[in-house]
């Protein structure tokens, strides 16, 4: 998934965290969500801003960042 024009980072808000289109929905917010065992459906009930395609796109952002941490021996 193409998560690029959905996934923004703005400086100054919500401390230059990526967010969701602009909005003041961090990536983090919704990753938490997931965790803790809200479904899509409960997030997009709470959140009527945010699209089932916002929620793919903060778990393709996530997924991109860990695919690009590495381990550094010492």
């Amino acid at each position: 998934m193409n998560y690029h024009d959905i996934i923004t980072l703005e400086p100054g808000k919500r401390s230059d965290k990526p967010c969701i289109r602009g909005m003041r929905i961090t990536v983090y917010d919704i990753l938490e969500y997931l965790a803790g065992g809200m479904t899509e459906a409960e997030i997009l009930e709470d959140f009527s801003e945010l699209t089932s395609e916002d929620i793919k796109a903060c778990l393709a952002f996530a997924a991109d960042r860990e695919k690009k941490l590495f381990v550094v021996s010492l």
